[in-house]
């Protein structure tokens, strides 16, 4: 399927992609996928309902969990170190730069999937609702979050060709 097969205003789901994508994802950063079955409780989800839940270095996730929500998830795991991620159980985190990190790192992922793509992921980021201070979440990405790549910079996180070629880090 790809997101032109979707409901017009839908958000792309789990259920949606080739889900063996984002267990070789999510492999490459020593994290694991748990799929949960169709109406039961998440594990480790902080929002409930069809959102993804993470304990230590596993991401639960339901078909109709959007991708979104799981690359979200996920991407707060691999922007901890290793060590700290055993202790995640539910909220991994309440650090603002990380929750950044998190969000440009998910939209960079995103890539990575097959049929969903950055694009998508940023439409669908502003179906569900984040909020960016310039509007929208394409506008963030675009012009707003230096501070994300950075510090995604600084913990080998990134690739140094991800960097605007106008901005020099030190």
């Amino acid at each position: 399927m790809n997101s032109t097969d979707l409901a017009p205003g839908a958000v792309m789901t789990l259920g949606d992609i080739d889900s063996q994508a984002v267990v070789a994802l999510l492999r490459q950063h020593d994290l694991q996928l748990v799929a949960v079955a169709a109406g039961e409780p998440i594990p480790g989800s902080f929002w409930g309902d069809q959102e993804a839940g993470i304990i230590g270095c596993q991401v639960y996730a339901r078909p109709d969990t959007p991708v979104h929500s799981l690359l979200h998830e996920a991407c707060h795991l691999i922007v901890l170190p290793p060590e700290q991620r055993a202790a995640v159980h539910t909220d991994a985190t309440d650090s603002i730069d990380e929750e950044d990190a998190a969000c440009y790192l998910q939209i960079v992922l995103a890539d990575q999937l097959p049929g969903v793509g950055r694009e998508r992921l940023m439409t669908d980021m502003d179906r569900w609702g984040y909020s960016f201070r310039l509007g929208s979440t394409r506008a963030w990405f675009e012009q707003d979050a230096d501070n994300a790549r950075r510090w995604l910079l600084d913990r080998g996180l990134l690739p140094r060709a991800s960097m605007p070629a106008d901005d020099h880090v030190h």
